[in-house]
């Protein structure tokens, strides 16, 4: 048995080299990261990286060709290891099409859960789902069924099926891609209430950016079959290393060719909101060309870059990187940013 201070100190799933393949094609590839508890952990990748075959394998429906899965610790699966019966109780699952019974009503949708799991008790299992139907704002569509609801609808009965069993983790396979824009936000911000309120560790496995960074607190990218990048999710996304990392992040953004000059670009990790370039226009008297601007907000905070054009004058220069450094601005000296 592990004490309480252990418990705390480990990871709440901790994935280790990770290998898994199809037909001979590498889908996971050595992948190792750690979730910790009450986390909101992306992983964020184009089709076809990965992403879904490693949730599955963390949920059981795919067992890998070599590495394991930790829970709390405990072998989760392994290649030679299935998920316990009683441990698949403390792992839930939301998915894209949200897999609700059409000849089921909304309750009956809930109960299901409960049915399979053997619990107790026709009016146990009824109060249990009603209660979670209350929570995702659903309790009066208790005797609707499936083809009379939204898709936002939908996928609340399914997150409420998912709390059923009282599960520490969720996990979020792509959940929002059938939704519109207001929808998503709504079931964003759902589950982000339930992390807070419930402490309910949530990986959310997504090729959306606005999902990752509207939710999520860290984040990992895959990239054909390898994880590339993974930590903080403002650490991430205010300095990806790599070329997958670059284009993930500043997709659908203008991409400025920086190849004939010197540029500056500065950056902001969350410490500041003022109005930096106002500031130094007003107070240097320098004018600034602005060549590429992007910020992020990341639990309330700003974070993001701005790259403009270095000064001409080696006297603008020089007020410039003093008045960077007088109020703590990370700053570089660039000729590229690392994007086509």
């Amino acid at each position: 048995m592990f004490s309480l201070l252990e418990r705390r100190a480990m990871p709440e799933i901790e994935i280790r080299n990770l290998s898994k393949s199809f037909n001979g094609k590498k889908v996971l590839d050595d992948v190792s990261l750690s979730v910790e508890k009450g986390d909101v952990f992306g992983v964020l990748g184009l089709s076809g990286a990965g992403k879904s075959t490693l949730v599955r394998c963390i949920n059981g429906l795919e067992i890998p060709d070599g590495g394991e899965i930790l829970y709390r610790g405990e072998t989760l699966c392994s290649a030679t290891q299935r998920i316990a019966k009683e441990k698949r109780g403390k792992i839930a699952m939301i998915f894209q099409q949200f897999n609700l019974l059409e000849q089921r009503s909304v309750l009956g949708n809930v109960e299901l859960a409960l049915e399979i799991a053997k619990v107790k008790g026709k009016e146990n299992r009824r109060q249990k789902a009603l209660e979670c139907l209350a929570r995702v704002g659903l309790e009066e569509k208790a005797k609707e069924y499936p083809a009379n609801l939204s898709g936002g609808q939908k996928q609340r009965v399914a997150i409420a099926r998912a709390l059923a069993l009282e599960p520490e983790v969720i996990l979020s396979d792509e959940a929002t891609s059938a939704l519109d824009p207001e929808t998503t936000q709504s079931i964003l911000a759902l589950l982000k209430d339930l992390n807070k309120e419930l402490g309910i560790t949530i990986i959310m496995i997504s090729h959306q950016l606005g999902v990752i960074e509207t939710i999520c607190n860290k984040v990992a990218i895959l990239d054909n079959a390898h994880l590339v990048e993974q930590g903080d999710l403002s650490d991430v996304f205010l300095n990806p290393k790599t070329d997958i990392a670059r284009s993930l992040i500043y997709a659908d953004h203008v991409h400025t060719a920086l190849n004939e000059h010197h540029y500056i670009r500065l950056l902001f990790n969350g410490n500041s909101d003022e109005p930096l370039i106002a500031n130094i226009v007003q107070q240097c008297s320098i004018l600034i060309s602005i060549v590429y601007a992007d910020t992020k907000v990341i639990d309330g905070k700003v974070y993001g870059q701005t790259v403009i054009k270095r000064p001409k004058e080696e006297k603008d220069r020089e007020k410039l990187r003093k008045y960077l450094e007088l109020h703590h601005v990370e700053f570089e000296e660039v000729k590229s940013l690392g994007m086509e």
